[in-house]
This record gives structure tokens, sequence and C-alpha cells, in this order.
């Protein structure tokens, strides 16, 4: 497999970028047209596969929910000035996600400390039900995009690192195969039911992105992107919203 995978995260980011322009422009431009739709489909697992790396390897936990949480406030506070939108985007999708894995990393952390205590496994269930809870109410108040199970998508990756079985050492190699093709497993459940939740027919052609991620390298890339997806969601939205608006205008 490693002979194969020759993509790096910095890649995958870009593939997904695109595939979400795409997506856009046909949202707007060619709304009737389902090539750009089925395309765009791409974009979330992509993206979802990348949070849950990014939550895998971050050093700051903390900056990183922050980060995500503070960039989609600022989105939806520009979406509701705009037009009075409560409509919540796909960055507080991801938000909740890293909540979730946060919560679940802790529930790992503690089960597998030795000197931990009942009272730690407890607690950290609690908090785990506690961030599902959280982020399944949120989702039923709120028009959060793509939803609950949304939400889920990098929960099911990164169940993938979290709860698969430690190898020997010298099987090193072996596991992460494993685990990468447990991960891609995982993501197909999660777009699967994904797909059954919005009963939208293009969906299904998510699953195209198992193929992309078959070749992800498990490296960052030689690129420092690490603001890429903040800073180019909000805009390129602008920058479409832009342009439309300006063609839609009548010439007097």
């Amino acid at each position: 497999m490693n002979k194969l995978q020759f993509l790096s995260g910095n890649s995958i980011k870009i593939l997904a970028a695109l595939a979400m322009v795409i997506d856009h422009v046909g949202l707007l431009f060619f709304p009737f047209d389902p090539v750009y739709r089925m395309i765009g489909r791409l974009a979330l697992p992509l993206f979802a596969y990348m949070i849950a790396e990014g939550c895998k390897y971050t050093k700051n936990k903390l900056k990183y929910l922050l980060l995500m949480a503070g960039m989609g406030t600022v989105c939806q506070i520009v979406y509701y000035l705009y037009n009075g939108s409560l409509d919540m985007c796909i960055l507080v999708t991801f938000s909740l996600s890293i909540l979730i894995i946060y919560a679940l990393q802790f529930v790992k952390k503690c089960t597998d400390n030795e000197n931990g205590t009942l009272g730690m496994e407890i607690l950290s269930a609690i908090l785990l039900v506690g961030a599902l809870a959280f982020a399944f109410a949120f989702c039923a108040r709120f028009n959060v995009d793509y939803g609950f199970f949304g939400c889920l998508l990098p929960v099911f990756v990164a169940l993938g690192d979290t709860f698969a079985p430690t190898m020997p050492k010298n099987n090193a190699k072996t596991q992460s195969e494993l685990i990468t093709l447990l991960k891609l497993l995982l993501l197909a459940v999660g777009l699967w039911l994904l797909a059954k939740d919005v009963d939208w027919e293009v969906q299904y052609y998510s699953f195209f992105a198992l193929i992309i991620l078959f070749f992800y390298n498990q490296k960052r890339g030689k690129w420092r992107m690490k603001y890429f997806f903040y800073l180019f969601y909000p805009l390129h939205l602008a920058a479409l919203q832009g342009l439309y608006m300006y063609l839609m205008t009548p010439i007097s």
C-alpha cells in the first residue's frame, strides 16, 4: 500500500477545495446541471477525513477547536447580516465534530490508563454522551450543514484511530495499513448513513472520495497550509456571491 499512497494531506485539501468550488459554482450558476453537484460531493468526506487527522496530530487541541468555531461564528454573523439566515455553515458542523472527537479521545485515555479510576472512566463516558447529545440537539434546533450525520463523519474516521487494536512493534506497518482500511470502512458507513438521512440521491457520489483517500500517505506535505481551509471557505463564497450579483444585475 505504501507504494500507492502518494497524496499528502495538503493534496487532499486542495482536491477537496476544488470540489467545493465546483459544487458552489453549480449551485449558483448551473442549478439544473447535476454534474457540478456530483463532483462537489467529494468535498465533504475529504475534508471530514482531514478534520479527524487534525484532531489526531494537533499539538494544541483547544486552539484547534476555538479556531474552527471562531471562523464559523464569524461566517454566521456575516450570513445573518447579509440575509438574516441562521443556517449553520460547514465550519459549525466540523466544530461539533471536533468536540465529539475530543470526548472520544478522553474516553480512550481514561480506559487505557492503568492507573485510571472507575470514576474517571464513567466521567469520560458521560462527557462523550453529553457531546453527542449537545451536537444532536444543536442540529435539531438549527439547520446545520449536513446535519447530525455530517457532524459524525469525522468521528467515524477518528474511531478507526482511537479504538484500533494494538499489534506488536514488528507489525507496525501492517497495523498502519489495517487502520487505514478500517478508517475508510467506517467513513463509508458514515457516508451511507448521511445519504439515507438527507435522502438525496446525488449524495452517493461522495463514495468516490474513498478512492482518493486510499492514496493518502499520512503526511502533511511540504507546504504549510494550516489556515488554508479557514480562509478559503469564506473567501471563495464571497467571491462567487459577488460575481453572481454582478452578473445578475440588470444593465441600465
